[in-house]
């Protein structure tokens, strides 16, 4: 039986070469595949593999300096959804580029935003009803496909773009609100929640384990709306036998949580089409302004 393991950790690392070295071995060793960074902020890791070894593979992570109390998280999934084992070093672990403005320590990161657990948000939610906000700390094309009930999604293509997001002063409206930042697995909000502190919005909270954690919890008869996107060969992961389809057809807004690359070389992002649509060659590029573009007439 395989599975797939998610996880993060932030604490100081004094040799993330080394680090590098060890968790490369230790993977092909276990014949994981998966995708791990480290840096001097810590750790974060996504790693698939038969269970027996995956286990193997958190006994002897845990027993790395500030790894003792990493939170796993499990998913289905198995080592093909990875092409192979990949383990870099980076300069941080989500690139919000912030490394001069957010410090670790052997706590974690300083000032990120308290922790709640699944049933808190939701107790949260039901105590204050309009006055929590949830906010989206991955990007915009994840959140087409699944996302909080009325939550405010950032225009964000990559993890860089929140901090003009936040300086742009679109979101000061919330500073005063009960503000729960979430993203997949977690490790992103540990950094964003922070951020947000640090520019004023006064009760920032992110969810203990993300995304993947509530799913767990609730499904999809909880606040969550739609399908995970996940970074590996699923794509997307259901919580239930009912999940809700929220995404929409670039071509036809027909409901759809089917991501395909654009066939456009110069393009190649990400474009939501509906299985219909998708049998049509030349609906497979990316939106109308580039599908207009590939089929213009020539001009002598």
């Amino acid at each position: 039986m395989q599975k797939i393991l998610l996880y993060y950790k932030f604490t100081p690392v004094t040799d993330p070469e080394l680090l590098k070295l060890w968790q490369k071995t230790l993977c092909d060793s276990l014949n994981l595949h998966g995708r791990i960074l480290v840096s001097a902020q810590g750790i974060n890791g996504t790693v698939g593999g038969d269970m027996d070894d995956l286990k193997a593979y958190v006994k002897a992570t845990k027993q790395f300096p500030g790894f003792k109390d990493i939170l796993w998280k499990w998913s289905e999934g198995s080592r093909d959804n990875f092409p192979r084992m990949s383990v870099k070093v980076k300069k941080e672990l989500v690139a919000f580029e912030t490394w001069e403005e957010i410090a670790v320590d052997e706590n974690g990161v300083i000032g990120t935003g308290p922790h709640l657990k699944p049933h808190e948000v939701n107790e949260m939610v039901e105590k204050f009803g309009d006055d929590v906000v949830f906010f989206d700390g991955r990007n915009q094309y994840e959140a087409k496909v699944g996302r909080f009930k009325n939550a405010v999604v950032p225009d964000t293509r990559t993890s860089r773009d929140f901090k003009r997001e936040l300086d742009s002063g679109k979101y000061d409206d919330l500073k005063d609100k009960k503000v729960i930042s979430y993203c997949t697995g977690g490790v992103r909000c540990e950094l964003l929640s922070a951020m947000m502190k640090q520019r004023g919005f006064n009760d920032v909270y992110q969810i203990d384990g993300g995304i993947v954690k509530y799913g767990e919890a609730y499904g999809d008869d909880g606040l969550w709306e739609g399908q995970l996107y996940v970074f590996d060969g699923r794509m997307g992961v259901d919580f239930s036998d009912h999940t809700k389809v929220i995404g929409e057809c670039t071509h036809c807004g027909g409901k759809t949580s089917n991501y395909e690359n654009c066939a456009l070389p110069e393009c190649n992002e990400l474009v939501l089409i509906c299985d219909n649509c998708k049998q049509d060659a030349h609906k497979l590029f990316h939106a109308t302004a580039c599908y207009e573009a590939a089929n213009a007439p020539m001009h002598a």
